[in-house]
């Protein structure tokens, strides 16, 4: 019988999958941000987010998806990158635009993806 702590296989790699999904967007989200990309520029244009704050959400995606996806810093990545995804509904829902279930549908993949790789962390947070 598998450790109270320990993931079974399945859980582990389904787990890993599914936290993949949300770090890889922001890192793709970071590094086209910090390219300076025009695409970027137009598409914050639309929000009312004005062209110095790019470096500072790129900067802030590659923080949040590295600190996620180190084991050690997962649940403080999880919480980051759940506090960016709710600043992106807000900044959709603020405009009408009706992407907002978008970062709603990540956030929920970063944190069933942490809680299947640690289910200590699920059981002190869930109690299963």
């Amino acid at each position: 019988m598998p450790e109270e702590s320990t993931p079974s296989r399945a859980q582990f790699w389904t787990g890993w999958v599914l936290s993949a999904i949300p770090a890889l967007m922001l890192f793709t989200g970071s590094f086209t941000a910090l390219s300076g990309a025009e695409m970027v520029k137009q598409g914050m244009a639309p929000f009312g987010i004005p062209l110095s704050m790019i470096l500072w959400v790129g900067l802030a995606e590659l923080l949040c998806s590295v600190l996620y996806l180190i084991p050690r810093t997962a649940p403080i990545g999880a919480i980051l990158m759940t506090a960016y995804m709710g600043g992106a509904v807000m900044t959709h829902a603020r405009v009408g635009d009706p992407m907002w279930v978008v970062p709603v549908v990540f956030g929920f993949l970063v944190w069933t993806g942490l809680l299947l790789r640690r289910p200590g962390l699920r059981k002190a947070m869930l109690g299963w």
